[in-house]
């Protein structure tokens, strides 16, 4: 994929938010602001595919997605146990 080079001044707030939030993804400014601009020059929700994330992009974002307690995930087990039992097979195609 070619690329090219852009010069960007940021006020000294906007370079230091973008400084930690670099240093919290542990990914290099760049990144940050290249996924920044994407996001901004996408189309709205519902115009687009499915948009691709990169392996560091997807690792840097796995430790902000919220989990599940044990108890919620106890709970979740049985709701997607009970939805199972009440599947109703197709017939095999080799009967």
């Amino acid at each position: 994929m070619k690329t090219e080079a852009l010069t960007l001044r940021l006020s000294a707030s906007l370079a230091n938010s973008l400084r930690k939030i670099a240093k919290q993804k542990g990914v290099p400014k760049s990144q940050v602001v290249r996924e920044a601009v994407a996001k901004y020059l996408s189309p709205p929700a519902g115009d687009s595919p499915v948009r691709e994330v990169s392996a560091r992009a997807l690792a840097a974002s796995w430790k902000t997605i919220p989990r599940l307690s044990p108890d919620e995930a106890t709970d979740l087990g049985r709701e997607i146990a009970g939805a199972r039992e009440g599947l109703v097979l197709p017939p095999s195609p080799w009967e």
